[in-house]
Parts: structure tokens; sequence; C-alpha cells
């Protein structure tokens, strides 16, 4: 029997590779990203959904271009072969799909997704990562809902205390078509080459074009013409020379991507956004679905610590080499050739819902924004600034006795106390001893970065009074040790201070935003 115990614990007890536990100080931070996107999310007057976190795999197949191979398979056990859902977006065209009364609608989701990437776990780069996804679907006229989308993406990072610290990488699928056919790529190799082009973020330009044309058999001189549109980005200025080049406006389909985003620059400015904006011509976005404009956002943290210089390539070449000895499943943290990446993504997919409807065609723009990148280099913006003000709980108050000998305790008091503050809503909580040592309720004040203390002593309640003490004060401070309150004014006197006192100590994710705040990019 010993023995048969002995063998079913025989394994490792581990998460996959790819996850984590979230806890601590660590949860209190996602959540309030959560917290904060979603607010804005509702500032736009959008609802939410929910959808499987698995599809039957033929709705997933199919819309992820060179991607797809990421996909998680699962196993028939039921009659139906499913897969883990790779994104929120092809989820929600097949829900609009199905649900053919919904022609219009403002729609948000946050939920996991699932990628069998390489992970680099303290870049955000997981196997099981989390997404906030916001879409507008419905036929409007022209760039207005990919304006107030690119609007919202500056609302949720201002929003997090990134202060501008960010970039909008903007392009156009019709217009990086048109550079391709112009180019002479030919059409069955527009979305392969559009893959190899989007990796110009990370790697240099002659790593993508021996991609092109080792890989991928374009020719060279296709490729050299490639290499003239895509290695460029600007504003205003490159949207006028794209404008003026003869041969790209002869193309219709560059004509209207040209147009499209001329457009959409003019609505940028009304909504006071166009200076994070950059118009990228290496950005492609290597999923399938998207036909209009398309955006990523980056700062940063987002790029590898490796430059595109000569010797970086060299690094590079032998970072892929020790991947590949070490396997897809380990864990490339440490890898300068891998950066965070975009913290966020989308664009316009208009035929996406068209796909699973066949005739019922409802135009979609949307973007995705990644949790856990954002995470990832909000934490590592903490540490650098050496930040401790991140609360593991919102505990506004803790309630504390003490005496000398013969003490009881005070334990129904405590809970007095407690009771009131929670039936004014204020977050409170107490030791669950008895007779706890004041040193221990302190301890335990600390640790939960518990801003405010209520300290009971029996004469002072025999006068009808307690000692309302701000946690954290400097030596020399006039109220270090406290101030003597009445207790009929409790409530009162704990609002008025908890009012008064700093964001930065009531509010651990303000504090990290202050410490963010500091950071030079």
């Amino acid at each position: 029997m010993a023995k048969d115990k002995k063998e079913k614990l025989n394994f490792q007890l581990k998460v996959p590779k790819g996850t984590k536990d979230w806890e601590g100080k660590d949860m209190v931070i996602r959540d309030k990203i959560f917290s904060t996107i979603t607010q804005v999310f509702k500032r736009h007057g959008a609802v939410t959904i929910d959808t499987p976190v698995f599809e039957l795999k033929e709705i997933l197949a199919g819309k992820y271009g060179e991607d797809s191979k990421l996909i998680y398979d699962l196993k028939d056990q039921g009659g139906e072969i499913c897969s883990l859902r790779y994104d929120l977006t092809v989820p929600f065209a097949r829900w609009l799909a199905m649900n053919s009364s919904v022609q219009n609608i403002k729609r948000y989701h946050i939920a996991k997704v699932y990628r069998r990437d390489q992970p680099a776990m303290s870049k955000g780069r997981m196997r099981e990562f989390y997404q906030c996804d916001f879409d507008i679907a419905g036929t409007y006229d022209p760039m207005l809902p990919d304006a107030e989308i690119l609007r919202i993406t500056t609302e949720i990072f201002e929003a997090l205390g990134w202060k501008g610290r960010y970039t909008i990488k903007v392009n156009h699928r019709k217009i990086l078509d048109g550079i391709f056919e112009v180019c002479g790529v030919p059409k069955d190799k527009l979305r392969t080459i559009s893959s190899a082009v989007d990796k110009l973020d990370k790697s240099p330009w002659e790593e993508v074009r021996r991609e092109m044309t080792e890989e991928k058999g374009l020719d060279e001189v296709v490729a050299d013409k490639i290499g003239e549109y895509v290695n460029h980005k600007g504003s205003r200025d490159l949207l006028t020379e794209l404008s003026n080049n003869e041969t790209l406006v002869a193309n219709e389909s560059a004509k209207a991507g040209l147009a499209d985003m001329a457009l959409l620059f003019d609505y940028l400015e009304v909504f006071g956004v166009l200076d994070r904006i950059s118009l990228d011509m290496s950005l492609a976005r290597g999923l399938d679905y998207y036909t209009g404009v398309i955006y990523e956002v980056v700062t940063e943290g987002s790029a590898p610590a490796v430059s595109k210089s000569s010797e970086s390539q060299r690094i590079q070449r032998d970072a892929k080499k020790e991947a590949k000895k070490t396997g897809e499943d380990d864990d490339r943290s440490d890898d300068p050739t891998v950066g965070v990446g975009s913290v966020a993504a989308g664009g316009r997919y208009d035929e996406l819902v068209g796909m699973f409807s066949g005739k019922n065609q409802i135009p979609c723009v949307g973007i995705s924004f990644g949790v856990d990148r954002i995470f990832s280099i909000i934490k590592a913006r903490m540490e650098k600034e050496n930040a401790a003000a991140v609360r593991s709980t919102e505990v506004d108050v803790f309630v504390m006795a003490f005496g000398g000998k013969g003490f009881t305790g005070l334990l129904r008091e405590r809970m007095e106390i407690a009771k009131r503050l929670w039936d004014a809503g204020i977050k409170a909580e107490f030791s669950w001893k008895v007779k706890p040592k004041l040193q221990q309720q302190f301890k335990a004040a600390e640790q939960g970065g518990v801003p405010l203390a209520i300290i009971l002593g029996e004469d002072e309640l025999a006068a009808g009074k307690a000692k309302l003490k701000q946690m954290g004060l400097e030596e020399g401070h006039p109220e270090k040790d406290g101030v003597m309150i009445d207790m009929a004014d409790l409530v009162s006197e704990v609002k008025k201070t908890l009012a008064r006192i700093d964001q930065t100590t009531t509010n651990g994710f303000n504090g990290m935003t202050e410490a963010v705040e500091k950071l030079e990019v």
C-alpha cells in the first residue's frame, strides 16, 4: 500500500512551461491594469461578452497565417475536434455570424488565450495569457471607428501612467498590398511576404530580405524594390511623399489605402493623438484576416536589448542556434534578441464575419491589449525605481488594542469598531487573536500596507476616545505617534484623514504610476 502511494507521488510538481501562478502584489498590479482598461472601455459605450475557451478547430483554421502552427489542438473526447482559442477576435467574429440580429456593437472582452509559442516569461511572452479586446462592429462612415479606437488606446496608456512614452505604429493593408503589387510580388505570395516584412521590428533588413528570397522564393530584384518602401517611417510628411508617388497611386489598392490614412490622420488630429502616431511602412501584422488599417503599440521595453548592428546580427544568429539546442519549450527571458514585443495591436477586418456567415458581412475594427506584456514593463520600471508602494490589500484601517497587566484584548470593542467602519463603507480589519500583542498588530498592518490604525486603550475608551495613527510617517513628524479623536467622530475623522493622505500611500497603483513617471525613456 505504501509502495503504491509512493509511485503515485512520483512526479514533478510544477506548472506547465509558458504559464505561471499569480499571487500577492503581482495580482494587485494586474487587477488594477484590468480595472483601468475596463473603465476606458465603458467610457466609450462598450458592452462585454464572453465566449468558450475552446472553439471547433475548423473555426480557427486558416485565420492566422504562419502563426496557425501555434494553435493548441485538443484531443477528441466528445466527437468534436476542438482547439484552444488563439485570440479573442475570431471567436467574436464567429459570435457575430451566429447572432445575425446584431448588426452593430461596441464590445469588449477580457479573457485568457493560448499560443504554443516559445516563452520568455519575464518579458510577458507566455503560452497562457490575458488579452483585453475592444472591437466596433457595424457599417459606419470611413475611419471614424478606427480613429476612436486609437483615441481609446491613448486614454488607456495615459491612465496607466505612461505619460506619452509609447508609440502607436500604423499602416494600411491596402497600401502594403499595393506596394507588393507594383514591386512585382506574385499574388500567391502576398501574405507570406507580408509576414516576412512584419519582422523588421526585430530583425535587420538583410535578414528579412534573405527570408523573402532564400526561404520564400521571391526574386531578388523584387525584394530590393520592396526595401525601397518598407524601411521608411514618419507622419504626414511620409504620407504626402507616398501620395505623390505616381507609380504607387496608379495602383487602386494603394490609392484607396492612402486616402483612408489621410482621413484617419485628420480625425486623429481632432482627437489630439496624432503626436503619438508613427506611419511605419514595415508594419504588416502577420494575421491573415486584416483588410485595412493596422496598428500596434510599442514602448522602450518592446524591442530586444540587442540592436540591428552587424555585431548584433551575429549575436542573434548565435541565440537562435542556442534556442534550437535548448528546445522550443525553454524560457528565453535571458535571450538578448527577445524583447517584450508590442503591448497592444489590432486593425480592421471587414471580411472575417463573412467567412463564417457567407453573405452576412459585418465590417469590424478592433484592438487587443496584452496585459501580461504591459505588466512586465510596469513591473520592470518599478524595480528600476525601487518602488515599494504597491499594497497587497486595499484595507484602509487596522483596528488595534493595547494594555498593561490584566489586558483583556478588547476583542468585542475592536469588533464593534470594525463593524462601524464596515457599515460606513470603509475597508478595515483587526487581529483574530483574543489578546494580540501590539507589536504583532503593527507588523500585520505594515505587511498589508495599511495606511491608518485605530488604537484602543482601556483608559482612552473610558474617556470616549481612541488614537488615530497614520502609518509610515517619518521621525519627528508632529503626528508620528497619532492623534486622539472622539469615538463619536471616529468615522468622519477616518474619512477625512484618508482623503488627506497622498494617493501614493492610499493607492498602490498610483504609487506605481508615480514611479513610472520618474523614468526616462
